[in-house]
């Protein structure tokens, strides 16, 4: 399948002009243009708020075993056309296409999980105190029209995690994917489209990002915020929901640590850690950056990682083999330059990569730093991109106090075989998600969200689903 026509999708049809311009879409495996999108103006942003907010008392009330047959619906036909949006995805995003694949399936599953969940949101009796008071419900009630904003790293993922927890909690969404990556969206769209979606209840837009953001949150008929991207923007999003009185969910940077202890096998950790590290050329919010490895076992895992990461195969993610795709644009090149030639230039050493690679497209060497100064930009500010930091550690209440240290508090990892120092570090380390053993945090049914500066909310599992709802009392008097 080819890249298809781009068009903004507004209260169920399929806008293909605007008067406010266009922009391109480029291909990051070799910068040729994919095509070209319309932007969504002040006309296009003024229809869909109008759509979402008719079609919302439409969509809640009907009863959530009816929205879950539509909503399974939509899933059905993303599965049965996982290789075409998986290729989508790849073109747009540069990931190697087994891994859009992986992303596709698991999209639906956590839409599904979501929908299925929303069958049984939970309605709590309240005793009352007194006599002439015959009933006291509590109810989760959909909180309205919502406004969703999803960054390039994950085109099919963080969408389906904001339109499974909304439709399924029974709320109409405007929803803003990323401009680098909006055919990717508007597949889903079309799914829920072809299912029997409700016009207006599923509305997609894009163009300038601040003129979009500005516009949908100040509006009267956006009842709820969510946003996944950058600590920066997520703040700016949040003070300007807080002055609408909007609810607000965001997830937002990690620079999440790795503490690999004495007890550890330093060489499947090591073979682990790369496989994680590098997926999605790095650019995972919840990617591991920080490794620090008893010194006992130090040098074998050194070795293993640095070994493994050469042997990766950067490349198209069309292509067979590929492990490890482009980055998502020019200017992402030209910032892990930046945070490595700082972190050399401070007497970090350099163990590979470290370079753009010599070919079209926006590839950068997968690379690992070692023993970097605590002063370096890279050890503050989340790299977002193929680099690994390695360092030894003696003792785990330094290794412990290391971890927390930053701002962020996305993701934290754990490797021991010690039950003891599991629960320690599980209940100790600053992260809404510790990972204990493992890179896997993030399923259908977990809830995905950070602590500190790394967010407020969360988004998948029964969490998600109720961040889409209001709290109501009911009570019944005689």
């Amino acid at each position: 399948m080819n890249y298809p026509e781009l068009k903004l999708f507004i209260n169920g049809e399929w806008v293909s002009h605007t008067t406010s311009g266009t922009f391109e879409v480029v291909n990051p495996a070799d910068g040729s243009v994919l095509g070209t999108a319309p932007i969504a103006g002040p006309a296009e942003l003024e229809l869909a708020e109008r759509a979402a907010a008719q079609a919302f008392p439409v969509w809640a009330r009907m009863v959530p075993l009816d929205r879950f047959k539509v909503i399974t619906k939509a899933t059905s036909l993303m599965r049965a056309r996982v290789n075409e949006i998986a290729r989508i995805l790849t073109l747009e995003q540069g990931k190697p296409l087994a891994e859009a694949q992986r992303e596709v399936l698991l999209s639906a599953d956590i839409i599904d999980f979501l929908a299925e969940e929303a069958k049984r949101l939970p309605l709590r009796n309240v005793p009352p105190r007194v006599a002439n008071i015959i009933a006291q419900t509590v109810q989760r009630v959909p909180v309205g029209p919502v406004a969703a904003f999803t960054p390039w790293n994950f085109p099919c993922n963080l969408p389906a995690r904001k339109l499974g927890g909304a439709l399924a909690a029974g709320c109409s969404v405007v929803i803003k994917p990323a401009e680098e990556t909006p055919a990717t969206c508007l597949e889903i769209a079309r799914a829920f489209a072809d299912a029997g979606l409700p016009a207006g209840v599923l509305n997609v837009v894009f163009g300038d990002p601040a003129q979009i953001s500005e516009a949908l949150i100040s509006s009267r008929a956006i009842a709820k915020v969510s946003f996944t991207g950058s600590t920066r923007v997520g703040r700016l999003l949040g003070a300007l929901s807080g002055q609408h009185l909007k609810r607000y969910t965001a997830e937002l940077g990690g620079h999440a640590p790795v503490v690999v202890c004495a007890d550890a096998d330093p060489v499947t950790t090591a073979k682990l850690s790369v496989t994680a590290k590098y997926r999605g050329a790095g650019q995972v919010c919840a990617s591991p950056i920080r490794f620090m490895v008893h010194r006992s076992i130090y040098a074998q895992f050194r070795e293993t990682f640095v070994t493994s990461t050469l042997a990766l195969k950067v490349g198209n993610g069309l292509d067979d083999g590929v492990n490890v795709g482009p980055l998502i644009a020019e200017r992402r090149l030209s910032e892990m330059q930046s945070l490595v030639d700082d972190a050399v230039g401070q007497g970090a050493k350099l163990l590979c990569g470290g370079h753009r690679l010599d070919r079209p497209g926006f590839f950068y060497a997968p690379t690992v730093l070692e023993d970097v100064p605590r002063t370096c930009r890279v050890q503050q500010e989340e790299p977002f991109g193929p680099i690994a930091l390695l360092e030894p550690f003696d003792d785990l209440e330094v290794a412990l106090e290391r971890a927390n240290s930053l701002p962020y508090g996305l993701a934290a990892y754990v490797f021991t075989r010690d039950l003891a120092t599991a629960h320690r570090f599980g209940q100790s380390l600053e992260a809404g998600m510790v990972g204990i053993n493992h890179f896997g945090v993030s399923q259908p049914e977990t809830p995905f969200g950070g602590m500190k500066d790394s967010g407020m909310g969360s988004e998948s599992g029964l969490e998600g689903l109720l961040a889409y709802t209001d709290v109501k009392l009911v009570s019944v008097a005689t």
